[in-house]
This record gives C-alpha cells, structure tokens and sequence, in this order.
C-alpha cells in the first residue's frame, strides 16, 4: 500500500512540474506598441544583462495614446527560458506583478503617444537571485501585450573571452571561432560538467545563441574551452545605418523627407554587398538610439516617421523570406518587418514607423522553418567587428534553480591570430 502512494505521489509531483514549467516564450507587440528599449541604466549597454542589484529600464510608446493602464509581471527561467517552479519570494522582494505608473503623453509631435517607463528595482521589487528573468507587460484584461527577457548575473567566476579567425580552409575567410576560460578558484565545484552551463550569443542576438558547450579540458581551478572551430559563427558584415535625428531633413543615408500627415523618411537604394569586397563600417552592432536635435526630451517630443527602406537584390530564395532585421524588434522576425518584392521597382521593399533615432539594421532570410540566415545577402567577412557574450550558468546539487555565475566579453576587433 505504501509503495502504491508513493507512486502515486510520485505521478503528481510530475505532472504538476510539467504544468509549471512551461516555456517563457517571447510574445511579440501589437503594432500599437513601439519603441521597447529594454535595457541597463549604464551609457552604452544595449544587452539587458545586469549584476544582481543594478537596474535596468524598461520604456515604450503607445500610438493609441489613451493612457492605457498596464502593468507588469516578472518571471525567473531556469537555463533553457522555461518558467522556473520558484515562487514569486523566492526571487523577488516586494511584489513580482505590479503597475506602470510612469506614464505620459508626447507633446508637440505628429504622431501622438503615450509613453512609458519603468526601473528595476524600484520601490516596488527586488530581484533577490541571479538567474535568466521574463519580464511581461499586460493590459487592463490581464492579457500579456509583449514580453522581454533579461539575465542578472552574480559575479562568481571571472570569464576571459577571445575571438579567432578561422583555421577551417573553407570558412577561414567567413567565421570567428569563440575560445574562453572559466576562473573558479573561490567556487568549489564537485562535477562542473554536470553543474555548469554556457550560453553563447553574438551582438546581443537572442537568435544566435550556441549552448550545451561541454569544457575541453579541466585545469585547476579553470575550466577551458579552446576548441579550435568547434564554437564558431558567421562574421557577417557591418550593420548598415540611416539617422533621423533631424527629422525634417534628409542626412545620413536618408534621400528624401516628405511631410503627409506625418513624416515619411526614404532611404538610399540598398545593394546586396554579399559579393562585394569588405569595407569597414562603424556601427553600434544591429542596436539603436533613440534621439532628436530638435528638443533635450526624446521620450516625450521625439517623432514617427514611416521609413521605406529598398532593397537590390536580384537572387531567388524560393521559399526564404527577407526581413529587414536588427535589435529595434528585439531581432524578430515578423510579417512587420518582411519585405515585399516590387515587380515594379524590382527591388524589396518594407516600410516602417520608427522613433526618431540612429538605427543599425541588416538583411536576413528565414525559411519556412524560420531559420534565420544574417549573411547570404550581405556576405561574411572575418574582419567584421562583433561582440560576443559568454554567460555561465550553474545549478548546485539539490537546487531547484540556475543561478547566473558569470559573463565574460570579447569583441572581434583584435583579432587573436
């Protein structure tokens, strides 16, 4: 009988765990909903990663500009980004679902809105624990509108990152291979294959993420990962750019500005430069910056304008998609930002409404599978300046949680070899 129970007790504790870990998948905003900037307080820092205790900020605009009432809920993930079966205290003091109060409409613009904005922590919530985080913003009904995902991390283990050139001869020319070594000396741990986790990303690109890495060797107190090519990406290419800050007038990269009811900004023809010899480009790495001449205040008096971007490009993807693709979507793919070909034109065309602001952007392809594909237009070139963000996860035995132990950086630029 006993055996009968424990069984029985067994088969609850199941299914209850899979009712509550389910998947903090991403929810993409309506198209009322623009300009999320969702990332730390610190000047340029554009991936929403920060250490226990530092804030990171959340703003948006609402077109409708009915001074909706939202609010927002906060979520710990373990490393996979399924929701976490901790309860609400366990990693956040104070209250993990709670209003947006900041709020307030645009003045002196076209294009009316309500903008607003929230700080983590305030005096509201905490977060207690490292760990992956999903942050939701819900409208009066309790429905989620959109959903951002962020990571605060405890330094525990320090991580040095070094970006490579490929030794493949087929892509020595395309790649960069990823080495790093995790420092532990202060941080005992029994069976680091099992209790440590690495997620690797490029330029903050959610999409891009390389995890379940294993250590190549164990030294000490260091685990390292120098595979030679085994952790490699695509270089890609410089992130192209257009800057509205002066919305009335046409500057970089922008040909012309009409004036209907709101502003319409065109963009210079662009050329698939996949075939093309490299030409460096300074970019912010896919990212943006919200930001007008014209006033002090962009959150409030910065304007829409309807971008049109176009696109030259002459191949047949038969069933892959162009997107114009960057962060200002949080690197999404969507019918919003799927081109469309112009039989007349003979170019892709997609046309946009944007903040005021610099934007990178890029040209991407996903198929029916949507697999995301940064350079069969654009091209890879290994002498493409990119970030790379190593995050080290562990789980201790007996924990129901992974915490965040450490981040380590590199950038192509200097190339090791």
């Amino acid at each position: 009988m006993n055996s009968i129970k424990s069984i029985y007790f067994l088969l609850i504790l199941l299914i209850s765990s899979s009712i509550f870990s389910q998947k903090g998948s991403t929810i993409i905003e309506p198209d009322y909903i623009k300009s999320i900037v969702f990332r730390p307080s610190r000047a340029n820092a554009y991936f929403p990663i920060v250490k226990l205790g530092e804030p990171i900020r959340l703003s948006f605009d609402d077109i409708n500009a009915n001074e909706n009432i939202y609010s927002y809920k906060i979520e710990h993930c373990d490393y996979n980004w399924n929701i976490s079966n901790l309860a609400s205290t366990e990693y956040t003091s104070g209250f993990a679902e709670d209003r947006i109060r900041d709020f307030e409409n645009s003045f002196n613009t076209l294009q009316a809105y309500t903008h607003y904005q929230l700080q983590i922590p305030n005096e509201n919530i905490r977060i207690k624990i490292s760990g992956n985080y999903l942050i939701s913003v819900l409208d009066e009904g309790d429905n989620i509108i959109f959903t951002r995902r962020f990571i605060v991390y405890q330094p525990k283990v320090t991580v040095g990152v070094t970006v490579h050139r490929s030794t493949d001869i087929v892509s020595i020319s395309e790649k960069h291979s990823v080495q790093f070594i995790i420092s532990n000396p202060n941080l005992r741990l029994n069976n680091p294959h099992e209790n440590i986790k690495v997620a690797l990303y490029q330029n903050g690109d959610w999409n891009s993420v390389i995890k379940n890495i294993k250590p190549k060797y164990i030294q000490g107190s260091q685990l390292l990962y120098n595979y030679v090519d085994e952790i490699s990406y695509w270089a890609g290419n410089e992130f192209l750019y257009f800057d509205s800050k002066d919305i009335r007038n046409a500057t970089n990269n922008i040909t012309r500005v009409r004036l209907d009811d709101i502003f319409h900004t065109f963009l210079y023809t662009d050329e698939a430069r996949g075939n093309n010899p490299y030409s460096f480009s300074p970019d912010i790495n896919g990212n943006f910056v919200l930001r007008t001449i014209n006033t002090d205040d962009i959150e409030l008096e910065g304007d829409y304008s309807f971008v049109h971007f176009f696109l030259k490009y002459d191949a047949n993807f038969e069933n892959d998609d162009i997107y114009v693709y960057g962060n200002f979507n949080d690197w999404k793919i969507n019918d919003e930002n799927k081109m469309v070909y112009n039989s007349q034109t003979n170019y892709y065309e997609k046309t946009l409404l944007l903040k005021q602001g610099f934007y990178n952007y890029t040209y991407a392809t996903a198929n029916k599978n949507s697999k995301i594909n940064t350079h069969a237009i654009e091209g890879s070139y290994y002498q493409t300046e990119n970030d790379y963000n190593v995050i080290v996860y562990y789980r201790k035995f007996g924990e129901f949680y992974d915490q965040v132990i450490g981040i380590g950086t590199g950038n192509s630029q200097e190339l090791q070899n």
